[in-house]
């Protein structure tokens, strides 16, 4: 079998008695086109549409170059629809919510509006600039929302994204364009600092894991911060593994996506019947190894099928470091309690995720076949090699007589739900 690995690819060859299973996406045959399953999402909200009126007008949200969605394909499609309502080109603005990601170029602009780029009004939305935010409430944590202006005062607001897995909010999509979408700085860490249980010492949420909504309070603190909103509605894609577009949501913003929710979950998750010793993970190659805090999503789902004290070998060349300036330092810190106390006295999302790796770092053994020099990799708790080869030699005299592996070739577009 051949496992990506940046631009490359190793071979495995494993001896049938070892396999247990290879963990894939589900193949999924959709014979309609992107176009037509967009058309018919929003049919579902022609009546909402059918509300607003000519001179109106409307701010549409959608996610950065980071975040593939489809946008070229159906923000034309949603503005034909409103401009058939009477709504001109004049009226109508298309937001990226960065949250606290830095700003798009005129190439990505132009890459996420697709047909519209030059007819259609786009700005980035600036989570540090007072000047254009507005406070909107408080959520029932504490959380004060404030969100870009554009957003508060258009008519109607109008949310796009994409619906996947998220390893503490659950799912992505939905809510997440308002909060941390469009909101201000504090507002988004806030809304990320919720991962972590009330009190010091008390670690992560057990809720705030992937594809769980129900009691997350990540995900509880997004929803109340996007209700403070008010959109009129979303037009949320799921994409396959491919980036092909294979369903859309649109309605009312929370029935829809949890709706698009379920629907990933089904299409997505992988039901095991048991856990095993070894997992062999590969992000899928460049571009989805690109950086650590991107492996990081096969990481995460590749621990679910995998037994306590197992061992994982993650394929994810790395070429791009860490993905962040200040990821690699949050490592000085080697005890998962000192961890989490410089995490709730100076929060960052890179820190949170910093805390997620070495919490699996600790509680497996992950050798890591990457571009990272050793000593990096040892300081955050994990094992370096160069090769697929030399991680299987080293995992077998780690692992106990009798064991059993799962392969995951595109480990960041599948989740194994073990029954036990």
């Amino acid at each position: 079998m051949e496992l990506k690995y940046g631009a490359t690819t190793f071979f495995l060859d494993l001896p049938p008695d070892h396999l247990a299973g290879v963990i894939t996406p589900p193949p999924i045959d959709c014979e309609e086109s992107p176009t037509d399953i967009i058309e018919a999402a929003l049919d579902a909200c022609h009546r909402t549409i059918l509300s607003f009126s000519p001179g109106d007008t409307v701010v549409i949200v959608t996610s950065d170059i980071t975040r593939y969605t489809g946008s070229e394909l159906y923000l034309p499609l949603l503005v034909d629809r409103l401009n058939r309502q009477g709504i001109a080109d004049g009226d109508i603005e298309i937001l990226i919510a960065l949250g606290i990601h830095r700003k798009q170029t005129a190439q990505e602009h132009q890459k996420i509006l697709g047909s519209l780029f030059g007819r259609i009004r786009v700005a980035d939305h600036e989570c540090d600039d007072p000047a254009a935010l507005v406070f909107i409430g408080t959520t029932s944590n504490g959380i004060g929302v404030s969100i870009n202006r554009r957003a508060v005062e258009a008519d109607h607001l109008i949310l796009t994204g994409t619906i996947g897995f998220h390893y503490f909010a659950g799912f992505g999509g939905g809510r997440k364009s308002v909060l941390p979408g469009i909101a201000s700085r504090a507002a988004c860490m806030a809304s990320h600092f919720a991962v972590l249980n009330p009190g010091e010492g008390s670690g992560k949420n057990h809720l705030a894991v992937t594809g769980n909504l129900e009691g997350n309070p990540v995900h509880r603190a997004m929803v109340e911060g996007c209700a403070l909103a008010e959109p009129a509605f979303i037009l949320n894609t799921v994409l396959t593994a491919d980036k092909r577009i294979i369903a859309a949501f649109s309605g009312e913003w929370r029935e829809a996506h949890e709706a698009g929710c379920d629907y990933y979950r089904r299409q997505f998750a992988y039901p095991l019947a048991k856990k095993c010793d070894l997992v062999i993970a590969s992000c899928g190659g460049f571009p989805k190894d690109i950086n650590l805090i991107q492996a990081h999503k096969a990481m995460e789902y590749g621990v679910q099928a995998l037994t306590d004290g197992g061992v994982m070998i993650l394929l994810a060349e790395c070429r791009d470091g860490f993905g962040n300036g200040t990821f690699f330092n949050w490592f000085r810190h080697k005890h998962l309690d000192e961890f989490e106390a410089a995490l709730r006295a100076g929060y960052e999302i890179n820190g949170q995720t910093a805390y997620s790796l070495l919490q699996k770092a600790q509680r497996f053994r992950i050798i890591l076949v990457s571009d990272f020099p050793s000593q990096q990799v040892e300081e955050m708790g994990m094992i370096p090699v160069q090769t697929l080869d030399e991680a299987m030699k080293l995992a077998a005299g780690l692992l106990p007589p009798g064991w059993r592996c799962y392969i995951m070739p595109e480990a960041g577009s599948v989740l194994p739900l073990a029954a036990e």
